[in-house]
C-alpha cells in the first residue's frame, strides 16, 4: 500500500521521513494526492513501532488508531482509511484491532506543577515562587515547538484606534516606549513588546474597536528564521518520530502541559482581571525570552488568525499606514447555567 506525505499531519514524516525513504513519485492512491512522494507503508513500520510501543494491552483500553490521532493528530485521512494505513504500516492487523492505553511511562505531573505554579504568582509569591517546576523540562520541551519557517508570514499588522483625528505616521505605529507600556498579555508592565497579528482583520479586531471608530493598521515585515516559541497546536507540531524513543513517552505525558501553556496566551481576560490573570503568561513569556527565543505565537482569541508577540521590537521593519472604518462588531454569546438554573 502506498502513501505520502499529505495522509499525515506530522511534519516529521511530511518533510523528513518519507521524502528520504521514498523511491517514486506521482499520485498518492491513499488520499489522492498528486505529484508527491510515495513509499510503502510497511517502509514506515520500525517508526511507529517505537511509538505504538508506548501503548499497552488494556481490555477498557482502546484501539491504537484512536489513540495515534488523538494523542498526535498523525493522520489526515479520514478514520476508516487510516485503521487500514497503519494496519499495512504495521503488518498487523490484529494487533491494530487490539484495546490498549498508555502505559505508565507516560504519566507526567508537568501540568499539575504549571497549575500549582499559575495559582502561587497570582496569589502569594510573584517574584519568588517557590513551587517545584521543572524549568530545564519546559526549555526541553520549547525545542519541538519552533514556528515553521514554511507557513512564516512576512507581512504583519498592528492596530491603534486613531484619536487625534489624523493617520498615525509609521514611527508612532511601534512597540510603545518602556516608561509607556503597560502589561499585556505577554510582556509585564515597563517591558514593551511589539504585537503584532496575522491578518489585518486578526490586529483590529485584537484592540477591541467599537462600531464607527477609526483605527489605524500599518504593516510590518518580519525576516524569516527568528527564532520564534508556536503554541497554537502542540499536538501537531510535535512529531514523535523525530523523538529519540525513550523521550515519546514522556512527551506524550507532557502533551497537555503544552496545550494548556497556548490556553494561557489565549483564553479571554476581562479588563478589570487583566493586571492579576495576565501574570503566568507573562512568566510564561519571560522564560521563552530567557531561553533565547525572540518572540511567541498563539492563536488569536477574538479572530481566526494568530498572533506575534515580538520580544525584540526592533526586529520587525514598519511600512505603510492604512486607514480603516470599523462597521460592524460580532457578538458571540453562549447561556451560562448556574446551580439555581438546573433546579
Amino acid at each position: 500500500m502506498l502513501c505520502c506525505g499529505r495522509c499525515f499531519n506530522d511534519r516529521g514524516l511530511r518533510r523528513e521521513i518519507i521524502p528520504r525513504l521514498a523511491q517514486e513519485k506521482g499520485k498518492c492512491p491513499t488520499c489522492g494526492a498528486k505529484d508527491e512522494d510515495l513509499v510503502d507503508a510497511i517502509e514506515l513500520g520500525d517508526y511507529f513501532e517505537s511509538l505504538c510501543g508506548i501503548y499497552s494491552s488494556s481490555e477498557d483500553g482502546e484501539v491504537l488508531v484512536d489513540w495515534l490521532i488523538r494523542d498526535w493528530r498523525i493522520f489526515s485521512v479520514d478514520r476508516a482509511v487510516a485503521n487500514s494505513l497503519l494496519v499495512e504500516i504495521l503488518n498487523d492487523g490484529e494487533r491494530v484491532r487490539q484495546k490498549v492505553k498508555p502505559s505508565a511511562f507516560c504519566d507526567s505531573d508537568s501540568l499539575n506543577r504549571w497549575t500549582q505554579l499559575r495559582d502561587e504568582l497570582r496569589c502569594r509569591n510573584r517574584f519568588f515562587p517557590e513551587t517545584d517546576f521543572e524549568h530545564d523540562r519546559l526549555e526541553e520541551l520549547l525545542g519541538s515547538l519552533i514556528f515553521d519557517s514554511e507557513v512564516w508570514e512576512e507581512g504583519w499588522y498592528r492596530a491603534r484606534i486613531e484619536n487625534s483625528g489624523t493617520l498615525y505616521p509609521p514611527e508612532e505605529m511601534g512597540a510603545p516606549p518602556g516608561e509607556r507600556a503597560i502589561h499585556g498579555r505577554a510582556n509585564p508592565a515597563g517591558i514593551p513588546y511589539l504585537y503584532l497579528g496575522s491578518t489585518p482583520t486578526t490586529a483590529v479586531a485584537e484592540i477591541r474597536p467599537h462600531p464607527g471608530e477609526i483605527v489605524c493598521v500599518a504593516e510590518f515585515t518580519v525576516p524569516r528564521g527568528l527564532k520564534v516559541v508556536d503554541l497554537r497546536n502542540p499536538r501537531e507540531l510535535v512529531s514523535p518520530f523525530l523523538l529519540r524513543d525513550e523521550d515519546i513517552a514522556p512527551m506524550r505525558g507532557d502533551i497537555a502541559f503544552l496545550e494548556r501553556l497556548g490556553q494561557e496566551l489565549t483564553t479571554p481576560v476581562l479588563p478589570d482581571a487583566a493586571a492579576i490573570d495576565y501574570i503566568p503568561s507573562q512568566y510564561l513569556c519571560e522564560f521563552i525570552k530567557k531561553c533565547g527565543y525572540v518572540g511567541v505565537v498563539y492563536s488569536s482569541s477574538v479572530s481566526d488568525g494568530m498572533n506575534l508577540a515580538l520580544f525584540a521590537p526592533g526586529e520587525a521593519i514598519v511600512g505603510r499606514v492604512v486607514e480603516y472604518s470599523v462597521d460592524a462588531v460580532s457578538v458571540t454569546m453562549s447561556e451560562r447555567l448556574t446551580g439555581k438554573d438546573n433546579e
